[in-house]
């Protein structure tokens, strides 16, 4: 009995002496989405930060899908950044899963599933708030997609972006020569708008969308935007198109019933089917944008190392 004791006591003790560090339950969630699906995970150095990535990768000298996860947990509240923006539902990682195929990777964001604020791996809380769309995080899955074009003799990417996700994606098909098509779900792909929208402050040193208008509008895109969406809603979508301008390689859907995170990963392999191509929209949006207001920026509290 004192053998088990012990062997209990040592057992909360590491338990106790670990939590703080990562918390097991997104992790878990995480493979449970991903092992079903023959996706490994491992952590891919790149810049300032090591993203986690899980993988399947069949074919060389070839295209690869990836995706882009979202914001995650970015705040506590409307004052507060997070302690961990791990997402407690990775929903660019199910829809990941549901891609059949030969070669696909999923790419968290900066300190997602690496565990709490660490000053020494750059997990600064600035990453998924203000500076979440930075010329550093860019610079990060610039190196990223790199490292995995070189071990896996890749010659392109099929980038698919979910949430904020979409606009590190967007911007990524601007700056690369490699990216064959783009896709976004439910896609902020314009934060100023965004802000807008939700009359927050705007997200100060991060990069826009729409700021890459030009090198945008002849790449090969579909954006899936739902209308039951409040946090990205159809407005945004619309506000990217306007500042693109014509082009005959956008293509856009509203998928009425879908929400923020809701109702995307049943109907991805239907919605994955949609080719990007230079041919023109599949639907026109008729959305009005709220007026811009004045804004004040306020920064946000650095929460506290557990």
């Amino acid at each position: 009995m004192k053998k088990h004791a012990l062997i209990i006591a040592l057992l909360i003790s590491t338990t106790s002496i670990t939590g703080c560090s990562k918390s097991p339950i997104p992790d878990e969630v995480a493979h449970r989405i991903a092992s079903p699906a023959w996706m490994v995970e491992r952590q891919i150095p790149a810049g300032r930060f090591s993203l986690t990535a899980y993988e399947r990768m069949h074919t060389r000298n070839t295209f690869a899908d990836v995706y882009i996860e979202g914001d995650g947990k970015a705040w506590e509240n409307r004052n507060h950044a997070s302690k961990d923006p791990t997402p407690i539902n990775p929903v660019a990682l199910h829809l990941a899963s549901k891609d059949d195929a030969d070669n696909v990777a999923y790419l968290a964001r900066p300190c997602q599933f690496t565990g709490t604020i660490d000053k020494e791996a750059s997990c600064d809380s600035d990453y998924w708030t203000g500076r979440r769309f930075s010329q550093e995080v860019l610079d990060s899955y610039n190196a990223a997609l790199d490292e995995i074009k070189q071990r896996y003799d890749i010659t392109s990417f099929n980038l698919v972006g979910y949430s904020g996700g979409g606009a590190i994606a967007s911007i990524l098909a601007a700056q690369r020569n490699d990216v064959m098509t783009l896709r976004t779900v439910a896609g902020n792909l314009d934060h100023r708008a965004h802000s807008a929208y939700h009359k927050v402050s705007y997200l100060q040193g991060s990069l826009n969308p729409t700021d890459f208008a030009g090198r945008l509008v002849a790449v090969p895109q579909v954006h899936f935007t739902g209308g039951q969406d409040e946090v990205v809603p159809p407005a945004i979508l619309e506000s990217y198109l306007q500042e693109v301008g014509p082009s005959n390689c956008i293509q856009y859907k509203l998928v009425q019933e879908a929400e923020h995170d809701k109702g995307w990963v049943d109907k991805w392999p239907e919605l994955l089917a949609i080719t990007p191509r230079c041919n023109g929209p599949i639907e026109q949006l008729q959305v009005e944008l709220p007026p811009e207001p004045e804004m004040h920026y306020t920064a946000p509290e650095k929460p506290e190392k557990p």
